[in-house]
């Protein structure tokens, strides 16, 4: 049971394009003892099907932006190429404090992306 609800909280985040594989490694590793590597793996299994799914979506919706992903689809794959056999070559525990130093990087990002659009609105509204 614990394993479906995982894959519904994580495919519904994947689907509004917020990085449910993200959450879903976090979930693995640290609350089912799922390891690093593993876990990681499960992700890119688990990510083809619910990558197709979001895109097939995004395209009727028109959110996708056709020209900049012809662009970034060869790159794309030879970086995943590169990043797939670096991970193989990585410790367990290393890779894990890598994938936590990057979420948290994620997380200020945000943070901080959201308190200057803050700053910018109010800004915006007192000029008015």
């Amino acid at each position: 049971m614990e394993l479906i609800l995982v894959g519904i909280i994580s495919g519904i985040i994947t689907g509004l394009g917020m990085g449910g594989g993200s959450i879903l490694i976090l979930i693995l590793v640290t609350f089912m003892s799922v390891s690093q590597h593993v876990a990681q793996a499960t992700n890119l299994i688990f990510f083809i099907p619910t990558a197709i799914i979001a895109i097939i979506v995004h395209v009727k919706n028109q959110n996708i932006d056709k020209k900049v992903g012809r662009k970034l689809l060869f790159t794309t794959i030879i970086g995943s190429a590169v990043g797939a056999y670096l991970t193989s070559k990585i410790e367990a525990e290393n890779l894990k404090r890598y994938f936590g130093f990057f979420l948290l990087a994620v997380g200020i990002y945000e943070i901080i992306t959201t308190i200057k659009e803050h700053i910018k609105e109010k800004k915006e509204e007192k000029e008015k």
